[in-house]
Parts: structure tokens; C-alpha cells; sequence
């Protein structure tokens, strides 16, 4: 009796559903990274804006302001950043909720930092920065 003997072949790869495999992760990454939004951690607002504009809102903030000596002036009234603290406290609770900063170019970013961390301890959780009109 003679059998037949078969030659074995080699396995194949399908490479046309490993490429289907493929294309479809790639959209899949490509779509999810897409509708990701960037969340910055800082919010950084310029110190002039070719674009802003004086709105009527703007005057019913309480603006806690720095100049480039760093004098640190609440409404208009000099203050130190020890006193900043509990002078906020003090403000009513809708002065307090649209208080604003104004700071000026040349103020240091330290003044700025401990001016922030004392709002932030004062209870204000938004805190918004003017800007001025370019060329002004």
C-alpha cells in the first residue's frame, strides 16, 4: 500500500487583516488624542492687548493693582501684602467674588506670587487680570 505523501506547507501569515488590525488602532489613537482639550494650568493674560476693550463691567470690580515699584494698592489704598489678607476678608461677598489683579510689566514675579497666595488664602477662587489697550 503506498500512501501519498503531502508536502507540508508553510504557514501564512494574512497580512491583509493585520493591516485592517493596524489602520483601526491608528484612527482609534488618532480620534482620542483629537478630542482631547488642552487645560493650562496658569492662566496668563498679557499686559497689553492689541484687541481689548473697556467694558462697563470692569468698574464694579475691586482691583487689587501693582506697580513697577511694587506698591501693592487695593481700590486705590496703599497696603502691605501682610494687611492684603485680611482687607479682602473684610470686602463684602460680591466685591470679593469679581476682584480683579493689574499688575504692571515691570512689577517682580515674586510681588505677584505673594500677592496671588495671599488672595487665595483671603478665599477668592477666580481671580481675572486686566489688561490695557495697545499703545496706550
Amino acid at each position: 500500500m503506498k500512501f501519498a505523501v503531502r508536502k507540508r506547507r508553510a504557514p501564512i501569515i494574512i497580512i491583509v487583516s493585520l493591516v485592517d488590525i493596524l489602520i483601526i488602532l491608528l484612527i482609534f489613537f488618532v480620534v482620542s488624542t483629537t478630542f482631547k482639550k488642552d487645560q493650562p494650568e496658569v492662566q496668563i493674560n498679557l499686559p497689553e492687548s492689541k484687541t481689548a476693550q473697556k467694558r462697563p463691567s470692569e468698574l464694579d470690580h475691586a482691583i487689587v493693582s501693582i506697580d513697577q515699584n511694587d506698591e501693592i494698592k487695593l481700590d486705590g489704598r496703599a497696603i502691605n501684602v501682610d494687611e492684603l489678607e485680611a482687607a479682602v476678608r473684610d470686602l463684602p461677598e460680591e466685591r470679593k467674588s469679581t476682584l480683579a489683579l493689574q499688575a504692571d510689566k515691570k512689577a517682580s514675579f515674586g510681588t505677584i506670587i505673594k500677592v496671588m497666595d495671599a488672595l487665595k488664602l483671603a478665599g477668592v477662587r477666580n481671580l481675572p487680570a486686566f489688561t490695557r489697550e495697545e499703545g496706550q
